[in-house]
């Protein structure tokens, strides 16, 4: 079973979805057979509402699922309500980020690319700070929240179960200076430590890599349960968008392979990092 609360709602909600489809009804036509709006059979399918243990029997004993079936989903109702250790920081981390951080903490493999930014996950606690200082609209405790909740977030990399993460960074990530010369030194020395974790992979794009895929920034996630699908994330300033359709996934996928296709080896790319790390000791 899933194990944070963002990914047990989200298993939840895959499976109501798919008894739905199997009775080949439609959520107003649920809703009408349970005396409840069809908005409401929507909500409980796409995860946009807590559902309560006593609503999943319903469901359940309409479709005609097994015992066993209904008593699991029953429980995931209940675990999904457990807040995350990251909702404890408040308003620190936003709602919409808070769906990305509890799909995360879940997540069996990583590829994200970033064309500005050093990854999120290998980021230092000045470098973190800086970035939410500039043009954020947060009070100084929400800073140290937020920066607080990044930091916490990197002990994925290093858990016995550490998910699969492969890391594309533009070679731009790496000379965009982010508080001073001496930030930027210790924050490439960490990138450089980061990339000898046994599961982490890390190459850099460079400059002249020619003609690659032009995107944004990105992150896909993969899961170890085979019923729950990839997700692809992409953020902007006040919200963020979550695809999961198997077109959306196929497109990305391709992108992301084409963008490590035109990036240098994890060898040549910690090359690369050295050199502009000496270009910065000067």
């Amino acid at each position: 079973m899933a194990g944070s609360p963002t990914a047990r709602r989200r298993r939840l909600s895959i499976e109501l979805k798919k008894l739905r489809e199997k009775s080949a009804l439609t959520c107003a036509q649920v809703g009408e057979a349970l005396d409840w709006s069809g908005s409401k059979v929507n909500r409980m399918e796409t995860g946009s509402g807590r559902v309560q243990p006593s609503d999943i029997d319903a469901l359940c004993r309409f479709y005609g699922t097994s015992d066993e079936l209904r008593e699991f989903l029953k429980s995931l109702a209940r675990q999904a309500k457990t807040r995350g250790w990251w909702q404890e920081h408040g308003a620190g981390v936003p709602e919409w980020f808070n769906i990305y951080i509890g799909l995360e903490q879940d997540a069996s493999t990583i590829r994200q690319y970033q064309c500005e930014l050093i990854p999120g996950l290998m980021q230092i606690d000045v470098y973190a700070r800086e970035l939410h200082t500039t043009g954020a609209h947060m009070s100084s405790e929400d800073i140290d929240r937020a920066v607080r909740v990044r930091m916490e977030r990197q002990a994925m990399l290093t858990r016995s179960d550490a998910p699969d993460a492969w890391f594309v960074v533009n070679e731009g990530a790496l000379r965009h200076v982010i508080g001073d010369r001496a930030v930027m030194r210790e924050q490439l020395e960490r990138v450089l430590e980061a990339a000898e974790l046994p599961t982490v992979t890390l190459q850099v794009l460079p400059f002249d890599a020619g003609t690659y895929p032009v995107t944004g920034s990105f992150t896909m996630l993969g899961f170890p349960a085979q019923e729950d699908p990839d997700i692809v994330y992409r953020d902007g300033i006040t919200d963020a968008v979550y695809l999961e359709g198997e077109h959306h996934v196929r497109e990305y996928t391709k992108a992301f392979d084409g963008l490590r296709a035109a990036a240098l080896s994890p060898q040549r790319s910690a090359q690369l990092i050295k050199s502009v790390l000496k270009e910065y000791a000067k």
